[in-house]
């Protein structure tokens, strides 16, 4: 048996472990990124079979197992350049790496390619999967801004070279210029965002908002409303004291009851019998849910009272009916 085909026999057997890896290691980074207030996306994949095959034969590696390096793949896909280097420092903090980052974006006439920098580390995963041979397995994590990773995928599929190799010139010139409007596209929305923190008036309900949708982002990825989101946190942000470092103490919050809130979200939370049945418990499959569960164990007259003069309280007591506390 050829190695090409060795390699991909063992492939085919660990990759449930792999992609076992590769959604532990996302996970991780999901909780460490929303203790560090990164918003960011975080993807996990376990490379395709025929991906793997075709790469051992192309690349004609003399060891295919070990030198094709993004058997787990991890994406982390930041909203704007800015988040680009905490993101990159989260992942050497959070993780091992495996040599140094890759890291294009400073590279001499990279701006002259019609690519975009990359931006990758090589990581030990986290968490117990072991390889045939007692070993951890590795990931490869690539770090994109929304915009980067919008082009990223359009572009691999206009710069999928036809037979000739040879790829049309005005297709290059969309793309050069596409490359411009993301370039512009990023700076603005982190102007924006930045703008919008420093604004008096709705800054603190947004920044409350974000850290709870952040961390709610660990415990599912179902959709959820904004525009209920922000009316609730609205009304929420009247029960948490000025002068509290209330995103400190909700990380802090999830991560000591974190097995309370896991149960809490699986009884009643957006895949539960409760709301997919009955339609009950409609803020436990919102992110606000955190907060309510937070001022419910530490404010909750202060909670109640707030709450009463503004939003019905028939949601107030389902939400302490879900979290085991009486109102």
């Amino acid at each position: 048996m050829s190695a090409i085909e060795e390699a991909f026999e063992r492939f085919l057997r660990e990759r449930p472990r792999i992609k076992t890896a590769a959604q532990l290691t996302a996970a991780h980074i999901r909780r460490r990124a929303a203790r560090a207030r990164i918003s960011c996306e975080v993807q996990c994949r376990a490379k395709e079979p025929a991906s793997f095959r075709l790469k051992a034969q192309h690349k004609e590696y003399e060891d295919p197992w070990a030198q094709i390096t993004d058997k787990a793949g991890i994406r982390i896909i930041v909203q704007h350049q800015g988040l680009l280097d905490p993101a990159l420092e989260l992942v050497k903090q959070s993780l091992t790496l495996v040599g140094e980052p890759e890291d294009d974006r400073d590279a001499p006439g990279f701006e002259d390619r019609l690519q975009y920098p990359r931006l990758h580390a090589q990581v030990v995963a986290w968490g117990d999967q072991l390889s045939e041979d007692g070993r951890p397995y590795e990931c490869e994590i690539q770090i994109r801004t929304e915009a980067t990773d919008l082009w990223a995928r359009m572009s691999h599929k206009l710069m999928y070279k036809p037979v000739s190799g040879v790829v049309p010139s005005s297709v290059r010139r969309s793309l050069y210029r596409l490359i411009a409007l993301v370039e512009l596209y990023d700076l603005e929305v982190q102007r924006g965002v930045e703008a919008l923190a420093d604004h008096p008036d709705i800054a603190r309900s947004n920044q409350i908002l974000d850290q709870a949708e952040l961390i709610f982002g660990t415990f599912t990825d179902h959709d959820y409303r904004r525009d209920l989101s922000e009316e609730v946190v609205d009304v929420l942000a009247k029960a948490i004291p000025e002068g509290v470092d209330y995103l400190e103490r909700l990380g802090n919050f999830a991560e000591e009851r974190r097995p309370d809130l896991e149960r809490a979200y699986r009884d009643y939370g957006p895949d539960s019998e409760h709301f997919l049945r009955h339609g009950r418990y409609l803020l436990a499959s919102q992110p606000e849910s955190l907060i309510i569960f937070e001022r419910l164990s530490t404010a909750k007259l202060l909670l109640q009272g707030m709450w009463l003069d503004e939003l019905p309280e028939s949601m107030l007591r389902d939400m302490a009916d879900a979290w085991g506390v009486s109102l």
